[in-house]
């Protein structure tokens, strides 16, 4: 079974970028005329300029501009925004064939198709996600230990099976995100607390929501990286925690699970 999905950019909820569009700058920055791309993309001569039209008038900057003169009597060509324009879409699509080769891989329409992606779904639904890159793999019998760092300098362990490691093809310098449920993070103010958890990180307690039995308590660890922990309201109370508070949260690696 294949996923095929076409990859569209709006703005103003109008569509902006498309492969037909992306094509038609390629061809003219390869070319130097708007009647050869025309023809390599293929679109009619018209409609290859309501299309750049279209484009520069929903665009911020200009995209494609005319030279007159010199030995070739003039052209056209792409401006420094359009080249960047380029760049973007490409490293999009590639990001968006990964996701799709994964979610083949994931989905099974004989042994239940919807329940597969309703894991799929779960799994990202989950309070904390904290970007990172990965600065070490390491690769076990069975499992593999993936360490990545944080904007806000913090490394966080993570363990998954090495099958989950090629699925979504890991290496070092990768950006992918750390994603835990808020019910596994626990706290604490013993800074010094010796414990097998791989994942201690230390930061502040910038808010408390009280709930009926549970609280839900927002820790700030500087920079982007924050992250929600909810736990009793008898938690709360015998460990005087309050605003402001300096916690370390606590995170087994096995809780933590890798997107990309």
């Amino acid at each position: 079974m294949e996923f095929l999905s076409n990859l569209t950019l709006e703005l103003a909820n109008k569509p902006f970028l498309l492969d037909k569009r992306i094509r038609l700058l390629e061809k003219i920055d390869k070319t130097g005329s708007i009647s050869k791309a025309a023809k390599e993309v293929p679109l009619s001569y018209k409609a290859a300029w309501e299309a750049l039209d279209l484009m520069n008038g929903l665009s911020p900057h200009t995209l494609v501009i005319k030279e007159t003169g010199g030995k070739g009597g003039g052209g056209t060509k792409l401006t420094p925004y359009a080249k960047k324009i380029l760049i973007v879409y490409q490293a999009v699509k590639i990001e968006q064939a990964r996701f799709l080769e994964n979610l083949k891989k994931m989905t099974d329409i004989d042994k239940g198709t919807l329940k597969t992606i309703g894991r799929f779904a779960m799994q990202v639904s989950a309070r904390n996600q904290l970007q990172g890159s990965i600065t070490k793999v390491q690769i076990g019998a069975v499992n593999s230990i993936i360490s990545l760092k944080t904007k806000s300098g913090n490394i966080v362990n993570s363990v998954i099976t090495n099958s989950s490691v090629e699925n979504l093809n890991l290496k070092v310098q990768d950006d992918v995100l750390a994603i835990f449920k808020s019910s596994v993070v626990l706290l604490t103010k013993d800074m010094n607390i010796t414990i097998s958890a791989r994942n201690k990180l230390k930061g502040k307690i910038e808010k408390i929501d009280i709930g009926a039995v549970n609280a839900k308590l927002s820790i700030d660890f500087g920079s982007v990286d924050k992250i929600s922990s909810v736990i009793t309201i008898d938690s709360v109370e015998d460990l005087g925690l309050k605003v402001g508070d300096e916690v370390l949260a606590i995170i087994k690696a096995s809780d933590v699970m890798i997107g990309k």
